[in-house]
């Protein structure tokens, strides 16, 4: 029988997409700074204020009152009816330290003893219903938000939007799991006073149907065959949106981490991301996991799976690794004996993650809005200026862990020819 799935997405300007992204600038400054750094960074954004907090291990100093302010002033909060202005907006540092008895379980003489940062399960998973091996629900919703922000920062077709946004987006399943139409389409976007409720209601669903829907179909045209049948849209469905991000909700790093990840679908272990360095495995073995599933997927051992590692603080070796294909499987072996040759194929421990998909460098920033697992890799060159003048400029290779580059390796070791 037919049925619906869901999957939500937000915008950079969300409250929490602030936090993440305000976390993550940290991240890659203290990493271009130190490679070594260990950091464990939180963000609050509220009503005019910003507060750090958080645990760090490095030789780098940091103007993060700076850094902060850089990243609110690029998402577009600029001016003061926001309630929340880069130039202007309080910022507090509670930065400390981090704990000496966690260190000792994470670095180690031999380096590739490296402990895990902490315990815990991370997931990764792959499914071959989008390009990217996307959930094809999530990804819509995504493309949506970032075709919206692009109109805000155009500023030509639709002038009255502001940074604040979120999105959903119900597709309709065939009986074979396969995605046929879209059902339902939410958009609420934040927006300047308009002179009647009446007529902003009517205008921002005017142009949200008729401006943002075409240039999605026209943009990502593999798509443009789910905009069939009577789609429901509910846009700004409560109203009035004026009042938003930090202003309208308190944001706080790591809240959004179905976003981050697959929408739904798959599993979650309930650690976020942003703020992070490699070595907390929340991170890093969750980018490991989504490499697995995809390369395993991209290879043909299977239409969609689920891949599973967990870890105990302090210790290198995984506890375990655990692969769900649901039934797709296109080799003859089990679930369990695919696990195993993944094993073989891929070195789980925290050094070799970092070491394989080149995680102790600043690529954080592009993360932490519009989710972490389906993005294009691509290799960009990135300056950092220190409070003492020092610029460090550095190419790097972002989103590594979405590379097929193990293709050929699991192809070779499931015998696919």
């Amino acid at each position: 029988m037919p049925y619906l799935f869901t999957s939500e997405s937000v915008s950079e300007g969300h409250p929490d997409k602030i936090a993440d992204q305000i976390s993550d600038a940290l991240i890659d400054h203290f990493l271009a700074f130190d490679p070594q750094s260990k950091v464990a960074c939180e963000t609050l954004v509220t009503t005019g204020q910003v507060i750090l907090a958080g645990e760090v291990k490095s030789s780098a100093y940091l103007d993060v009152q700076d850094i902060a302010r850089k990243v609110i002033r690029k998402i577009g909060y600029t001016k003061s009816e926001y309630m929340f202005e880069a130039n202007s907006c309080g910022i507090l540092s509670a930065i400390h330290e981090q704990s000496s008895d966690i260190n000792q379980g994470v670095d180690r003489k031999d380096k590739e003893e490296q402990g895990a940062g902490d315990q815990g399960m991370m997931f990764g998973y792959a499914t071959n219903e989008t390009e990217d091996y996307m959930p094809l629900a999530l990804d819509l919703a995504h493309k949506l938000l970032q075709e919206l922000a692009e109109l805000r920062r155009e500023n030509k077709e639709i002038k009255y939007l502001r940074p604040d946004a979120k999105s959903q987006v119900t597709l309709e399943y065939d009986d074979n799991n396969k995605p046929i139409r879209i059902d339902a389409i939410v958009i609420s976007t934040q927006h300047d006073d308009f002179d009647t409720e009446e007529k902003m209601q009517e205008q921002i669903k005017n142009d949200i149907i008729n401006i943002l829907i075409p240039r999605i179909k026209t943009k990502y045209s593999t798509y443009a065959n789910l905009f069939k049948g009577e789609i429901k849209y509910h846009i700004n469905p409560t109203g009035k949106f004026v009042i938003g991000g930090p202003h309208g909700d308190t944001g706080l790093t790591g809240r959004k981490i179905i976003v981050d990840t697959y929408g739904g679908k798959g599993a979650h272990g309930g650690g976020a991301f942003s703020g992070k360095d490699p070595s907390k495995v929340d991170r890093s073995a969750a980018y490991a996991t989504r490499h697995i599933a995809k390369n395993l997927v991209a290879a043909g051992v299977c239409e969609e799976a689920l891949v599973q590692v967990s870890y105990a603080i302090g210790v290198a070796k995984p506890m375990g690794i655990y692969v769900n294909t649901y039934g797709t499987a296109k080799v003859n072996k089990t679930d369990g004996e695919i696990a195993k040759i993944v094993e073989g194929i891929f070195d789980m421990r925290p050094y070799f993650i970092e070491e394989r998909l080149k995680l102790r460098n600043p690529i954080y920033s592009e993360t932490a809005a519009y989710g972490h697992m389906g993005r294009k890799p691509e290799v960009l060159t990135k300056e950092f200026v220190s409070p003492e003048g020092k610029r460090i400029v550095k190419e790097v290779e972002l989103f590594t862990w979405e590379k097929l580059d193990y293709v050929a390796k699991v192809k070779q070791a499931f015998g696919i020819s």
